[in-house]
């Protein structure tokens, strides 16, 4: 997915640059940037972030870094920040979204004999083709509401000038941007986590196409929010950290609202309620609350060593720290009948194993009940699950398996309660050998978090799109 942090101050911005941007490294697998301006002109530094954390990559840079202005991102996919010249000045650019047409901007742009410098296995750098659209405008406002209308997916964006920064949410508002205040600064960041222990308190959300102008005294609007939202509903559900909000919607709160909706739709007998580390935890939390069940910890992570399991790239590497990460206690498994909540099940592979390790330990029954409906279409508006085949989710084996591979009805299975639902929802079951099964409705989801359901991207689960 990605996140970003700028930051503009009267003093020295570094160390709230390098701390707020590293608040948001549960969001990217692949690249770390910052870039600043000073009076000898902007200055950037880019990681790898695959194989050690963002802090452990650019301590070394910080004493060589100085600046009242400066943005960070953690990115999924392209190097980033960039540095453009252009007629409009100098800037830095760093962007979270995923631009679908990109080969089709890409084409326009050669044919106007232009070039692209910054390309990764042929393939055009979507940051530097989002500047290339910002630079074909008059000015920087017109340039990102130019590109904002060119681009089909979604992008959020922060650049950065000699005057300030610009910062500009997706025009649907997809992806979050929100904006913190101190005395003396102004931030702002995908995750509003990265405020509190930098100083920041919240100072407003942007709405979706919003674009603002701000430096270290105040922030202008150069672009009205739309009246359109599809904020992605997965931030609350699994991307989130847990003390951010969206839309001021705090997303722990929001999954302790889920796993209560599990509870209550629940009539299974069980010992205790767990939760798969780390994001299942707050709807485990809602469940046993609601239930009135103790909550206990069977598996315990250890983290000193072992990164989150998305990060590295590899796939084998990613299921080899999945198991690694994650200890078994023996003495709360041992003649229990435990109920897991999990954010989601994507593909199920580790999970499968999980469930082997617990029944290996002695658990009587082992029930899941994830906080979303079954992931059944591939994402179109953020770069989740990218490097998977859409036929790899466990949702969509499950239907090969039932249909075969051609003609597919796949709404028939999106539905909760249906005939096909149930029978894919029981194959999933028999593949990852559960007691039982059983996931969230959309329309509990949705009440959980607390928004109409018309301002949410659901898109992954019913396969709707509102815009």
């Amino acid at each position: 997915m990605g996140g970003l942090f700028g930051v503009v101050s009267k003093d020295d911005c570094v160390n709230d640059l390098f701390y707020g941007t590293d608040y948001h490294s549960h969001l990217g697998t692949k690249r770390g940037g910052m870039a600043v301006y000073n009076r000898k002109g902007f200055e950037r530094s880019i990681h790898s972030i695959e194989n050690s954390y963002f802090r452990s990559k650019f301590e070394a840079d910080l004493p060589k870094f100085k600046g009242t202005l400066g943005i960070g991102v953690i990115s999924d996919n392209d190097s980033q920040p960039l540095i453009i010249g252009s007629h409009l000045g100098t800037f830095a650019i760093a962007t979270v979204g995923k631009l679908n047409n990109i080969n089709e901007l890409s084409k326009i742009a050669y044919n106007k004999k232009m070039h692209f410098s910054e390309t990764s296995g042929g393939k055009t750098n979507p940051t530097e083709l989002v500047a290339m659209l910002v630079c074909g405008e008059d000015s920087f406002e017109n340039g990102i509401e130019s590109a904002q209308k060119a681009i089909k997916g979604s992008c959020s964006i922060l650049l950065l000038t000699n005057k300030g920064i610009f910062a500009a949410r997706d025009k649907l508002g997809r992806t979050p941007l929100v904006i913190g205040k101190k005395e003396g600064a102004f931030a702002v960041a995908s995750e509003s986590c990265s405020f509190p222990n930098l100083g920041y308190t919240t100072e407003t959300f942007l709405g979706p196409g919003e674009i603002v102008f701000f430096t270290a005294d105040s922030y202008v609007q150069k672009k009205k929010p739309g009246n359109k939202l599809q904020i992605c509903s997965f931030l609350w559900v699994y991307y989130g950290y847990p003390a951010s909000e969206y839309e001021g919607i705090n997303v722990e709160y929001a999954r302790n609202r889920c796993g209560c909706a599990l509870a209550k739709n629940d009539n299974v007998i069980i010992d205790c309620v767990a939760g798969i580390p780390d994001s299942g935890i707050g709807h485990a939390i809602g469940y046993a609350n609601e239930k009135k069940i103790p909550y206990i910890r069977p598996f315990v992570k250890y983290t000193p060593t072992w990164p989150r399991s998305f990060m590295p790239q590899n796939q084998k590497t990613r299921d080899l720290v999945a198991k690694m990460k994650l200890i078994p206690v023996r003495k709360l498994i041992e003649g229990k009948k435990i109920l897991f909540c999990e954010d989601s099940i994507v593909r199920g592979t580790q999970l499968k194993e999980n469930i082997e390790i617990l029944f290996d330990y002695g658990a009587l029954e082992l029930h899941m009940r994830p906080a979303c409906p079954t992931l059944i279409y591939p994402c179109e508006f953020l770069n989740f699950s990218t490097s998977r085949s859409t036929l790899d989710l466990a949702g969509r084996k499950a239907i090969q398996e039932i249909g075969g591979r051609e003609n597919l009805n796949l709404e028939e299975y999106a539905t909760a309660g249906t005939e096909k639902n149930l029978l894919m929802i029981d194959k999933i079951r028999q593949r990852l050998k559960l007691t039982t099964l059983s996931y969230q409705k959309i329309g509990d989801l949705v009440e959980a978090i607390g928004l109409p359901k018309e301002k949410l991207c659901t898109h992954c689960w019913d396969g709707k799109s509102y815009f």
